[in-house]
């Protein structure tokens, strides 16, 4: 592609009627995106060539197939991706690889008479070659080419036009969809402002809030301050309460509010609530995602409202069994649910020791004391009338006490 800009272009009577400045391709998802036309200037306007009028595309020059030229200056438009000026240098997301890159330089191949989008360069071997002499532009590196089927093209607001983040905000790489949550936010974390916020919108925002639990704690605050206000928003509310109560406390309090503003008044209750516990201490590390029940209750009836919290499923190891007066009975462990019988009540389920429970208040080396002690999953945490009002689990302590070493998730049984 490199090769390829400011090369002649000439009619086909072989006369110079300008210079090559850009290559469109029109994307609308496919693997490899097919060139749909030429940017030619043409005096001191820059004029668009079809690709039908194009007899031959090559380092050496560009040949028309007919003499007529529209003349008016050159307009983007909808569905058109300028690869000189949106894609060529701008991060993109090597899917196959988890990684971020920027395109040194595009590759075109000719297939079955239509040009197309193929490959990416990467690596400072093409950049020494763009700032060479001109020849050196035409010794292409086929190693260090990746295939295009698998680079999702982002781009900066402050460069390109938004008819071209338009085009691939509605046809992102299905692979983007194939990423564990760890993997995009290790993408998250390496992309500037602008692409990283289009990575987001690109992705289910259910999968963009489990990877901004994955994110480290700088990363994820500078995230939240830079990301529009209405989609940050979204995101914190699709993240576990514990861990959006986390990254907002790292968030200055003017934009904490903001963003608190912008949520649903029910989930910001929530947030508001955890963030009023001291850090450090039992309320701020637990999570307000409780599944409760009265001991009269069927373990049928218990197991579908598990159901109904599917998506919170792995901060929901126990049920917490209830009196009249909504005081803490037992926490009755879901392997136990799952192997009794549909009709069982929970009383007859409730066993001996009690539940294990700390208070809102309680330090973090009290937590940990309680947890190891009775070598549980996860600990209750209950209010002075011994009602519960959330859950510690084990991989939140061991969050808060390795947190430069990033997250770290304990696999239990779930429904």
């Amino acid at each position: 592609m490199t090769g390829l800009l400011r090369v002649v272009v000439v009619n086909p009577a072989g006369q110079e009627i300008g210079h090559l400045l850009d290559v469109i391709c029109r994307w609308s998802g496919e693997p490899y995106p097919a060139v749909s036309g030429l940017v030619v200037k043409v005096g001191h306007r820059a004029a668009y060539v079809p690709v039908t009028a194009v007899a031959d595309l090559a380092a050496d020059g560009v040949r028309l197939n007919s003499a007529r030229l529209d003349l008016q200056d050159f307009k983007v438009r909808d569905g058109e991706v300028r690869l000189a000026h949106d894609v060529l240098d701008h991060q993109l997301v090597d899917v196959d690889g988890v990684r971020v890159i920027r395109a040194s330089d595009l590759y075109l191949a000719r297939v079955d008479g239509t040009w197309h989008l193929v490959g990416a360069e990467v690596g400072l071997k093409i950049l020494l070659r763009r700032i060479g002499p001109r020849r050196l532009l035409r010794r292409p590196a086929p190693e260090k080419v990746l295939d295009w089927a698998a680079i999702q093209a982002l781009g900066g607001p402050e460069r390109e036009g938004t008819a071209a983040r338009q085009v691939r905000l509605r046809t992102p790489n299905s692979a983007l969809k194939t990423l564990r949550p760890a993997e995009l936010a290790d993408l998250l974390e390496d992309l500037g402002r602008g692409p990283r916020s289009e990575l987001l919108q690109m992705v289910e925002p259910g999968k963009a809030a489990d990877a901004l639990e994955e994110m480290h704690a700088a990363d994820l605050e500078a995230l939240l301050r830079e990301a529009p206000t209405t989609q940050a928003a979204r995101l914190l509310e699709e993240m576990e309460p514990d861990e959006a109560s986390e990254a907002l406390r790292d968030v200055p309090e003017q934009e904490r509010e903001r963003l608190l503003g912008a949520m649903h008044p029910q989930q910001a209750d929530r947030l508001r609530r955890l963030l009023g516990y001291a850090e450090g201490t039992a309320g701020a590390l637990m999570t307000s995602l409780l599944v409760t029940a009265t001991a009269d209750r069927s373990v049928a009836d218990v197991v579908a409202a598990l159901r109904g919290q599917a998506e919170h499923a792995a901060d929901l190891d126990a049920v917490c069994v209830l009196d009249g007066d909504g005081a803490l009975v037992d926490d009755v462990p879901v392997v136990r649910l799952l192997l009794a019988e549909p009709g069982t009540r929970l009383a007859e389920l409730v066993q001996e020791p009690a539940p294990v429970t700390v208070a809102p208040d309680a330090p973090l080396s009290e937590v940990i004391e309680r947890l190891t002690d009775t070598r549980r999953h996860s600990v209750v945490v209950v209010d002075d009338q011994h009602r519960p009002v959330g859950r510690i689990l084990a991989d939140d302590l061991v969050d808060a006490l390795v947190p430069e070493r990033g997250r770290f998730r304990v696999f239990r049984l779930v429904p």
